[in-house]
């Protein structure tokens, strides 16, 4: 595709494209913040760093609510993509949604386990999801950092397909989620 059809290709709607950069900012920080928190151990108690983990993370799952509401009611006209690029798109995509809930929500019963409050902007409490010293809440927090990973490694995937698109195939996938 030309690049002169950029400007014939409608872009995502401002919502969206301002929802997916605030939950890109926010997984980003995040991984810094879990990469540089202290780990957890059983009398670890939710200070510093583990403190901002769970309300970045609290605000992650209010930011990805919002996106996959704004996403089920408000369709983007498709990218010309061939039959196996938006099918491959479509998985990965999916699959990012997946985790973005997922990931969060091992925490989230993680934390709960351990007793910590979960709270939105330090002041609105998220219910509990498991009872404190839950064994499966307790399990969650492997199952929560494995899927960080997966999730760090489909968001590389996301990036270098952008990346691919803009570079290699010269079309407009990228600028569609570009203001």
């Amino acid at each position: 595709m030309n690049l002169n059809a950029v400007a014939q290709r409608p872009a995502y709607h401002g919502i969206a494209r301002l929802l997916h950069w605030l939950v890109a900012l926010l997984v980003a920080v995040q991984f810094v913040l879990g990469w540089t928190m202290p780990d957890v151990h059983r009398d670890t108690l939710p200070n510093g760093l583990i403190a901002w983990h769970l309300g970045v993370g609290a605000a992650i799952v209010a930011a990805v609510a919002c996106r996959i509401v704004w996403r089920a009611t408000h369709t983007p006209q498709p990218a010309a993509l061939s039959r196996a690029l938006s099918v491959l798109s479509g998985v990965t995509h999916g699959l990012l949604y997946l985790l973005l809930v997922a990931v969060p929500l091992a925490g989230w019963a993680n934390a709960s386990s351990r007793g910590w409050a979960v709270k939105l902007f330090g002041m609105i409490r998220y219910p509990d999801l498991t009872q404190t010293g839950s064994p499966t809440g307790h399990a969650l927090g492997d199952v929560h950092s494995v899927l960080a990973w997966v999730l760090l490694a489909l968001i590389v995937l996301h990036v270098g397909a952008a990346l691919f698109h803009r570079l290699v195939l010269k079309d407009d996938v990228l600028q569609r989620m570009l203001p």
